[in-house]
């Protein structure tokens, strides 16, 4: 198993067209590394630059203590589970994860040790001696990770992986994977994916791509409690953050903002005598707002009410200033529709944005 370090990576097309610029990123060993990002943000391309299967237009990868920029896929010891799970349809379960082994000229014995053990961490014991067509979808991608797990490699790349799955099996095959992990703790996996959950379940950390480049890297819960900008804010978290217009009138270790739509918000996060007057945006989740009768951050009609059993999303009318609201409250709520309703939030839930960026992390 291996570190992974990316400097100053970029990919360009034609010379002209840049995809990736200045990627910077440290990946140690063991770690879950989840890559997300909006659809075109090139979070496939990144990883399949890691694979070598696409060429590294600027920067240096190192995998271990080898610079592999100019190294075939074959000999960089990773191994790839693409979306689609790329199974031969005429071999069995055995046949397949045995494939690369036999390449290598591993010895039946070795070959029928690995796949053994191989079969047992996954529960694919009894599948052995079936074709691919005879297999769920999460079946078959347990079998797909098998095939990659009897290289040995140093690096597991996964390619969203369970993007082809309904909805029921993609939970399973995502507990699966996290049980996988925790078997192999010392195995360093990159994991590519565009669902939120996987994401915030199966990463040591994440990394949120945009605009080309990094835009934040953390763990899950500092990501979602922490954002560095507005981007990662909304990006995280569903429904996404809502984000309110505002001056600071008050500044210390307590933040009051006077927001324009005519509430107040109060932030635990500090500021200076001299960010008095600052136009800023205020962050608020909806899951973090609190019904009040008294102070409050929003207060807005019902538009529509969404009762989910868990908890009820309220959709508020535009405010004055065009802003949109959303509320997700605990719990059963109704005949809420169409009455004008107060909330807040904990100062330590309320973040502030100018420019863009968290003045948390100034």
């Amino acid at each position: 198993m291996a570190n992974v370090r990316l400097k100053d990576v970029g990919k360009t097309y034609g010379g002209t067209v840049a995809v990736l610029k200045d990627i910077n990123l440290d990946i140690k060993q063991g770690e879950l590394i989840v890559f997300v990002g909006p659809s075109g943000c090139g979070k496939s391309t990144l990883l399949r630059m890691i694979a070598g299967l696409e060429t590294i237009t600027e920067g240096t990868l190192e995998i271990g203590d080898r610079v592999v920029n100019d190294i075939p896929p074959a000999q960089r010891g990773i191994a790839m589970v693409f979306q689609s799970y790329a199974l031969y349809p005429h071999m069995t379960v055995r046949e397949n994860m045995a494939f690369a082994l036999k390449l290598a000229k591993k010895s039946q014995t070795e070959i029928d040790e690995v796949i053994s053990r191989t079969a047992k961490t996954l529960q694919l014991e009894e599948y052995l001696d079936r074709l691919p067509k005879a297999l769920s979808g999460g079946q078959r991608q347990r079998v797909a990770i098998g095939r990659s797990i009897v290289r040995d490699p140093q690096v597991y790349l996964f390619d969203e992986p369970l993007s082809n799955l309904d909805a029921a099996l993609r939970v399973a095959t995502r507990i699966e994977i996290a049980q996988l992990k925790e078997a192999m703790p010392e195995s360093t996996m990159i994991y590519v994916t565009h669902d939120q959950v996987e994401a915030m379940t199966l990463a040591s950390r994440i990394v949120v791509l945009a605009n080309k480049g990094i835009a934040q890297v953390g763990t899950p819960l500092e990501l979602y409690e922490r954002p560095e900008n507005e981007f990662v804010a909304q990006f995280i978290g569903s429904p996404a953050m809502n984000l309110l217009q505002g001056e600071i009138i008050k500044t210390g270790m307590q933040t009051t903002v006077k927001l324009a739509s005519g509430g107040t918000a109060v932030s635990s996060i500090p500021t200076k005598p001299e960010d008095k007057g600052l136009q800023v945006n205020v962050g608020v989740r909806p899951e973090d707002m609190i019904e009040t009768s008294d102070d409050f951050i929003y207060e807005g009609t019902v538009k529509i009410q969404e009762a989910l059993g868990e908890v009820t999303l309220l959709y508020f009318e535009k405010s004055s200033n065009g802003e949109s609201v959303i509320g997700k409250l605990p719990g059963i709520h109704t005949g809420l529709r169409g009455n004008k309703i107060r909330v807040t939030a904990n100062p330590d839930k309320v973040q502030i944005f100018h420019n863009g960026q968290s003045l948390y992390y100034r």
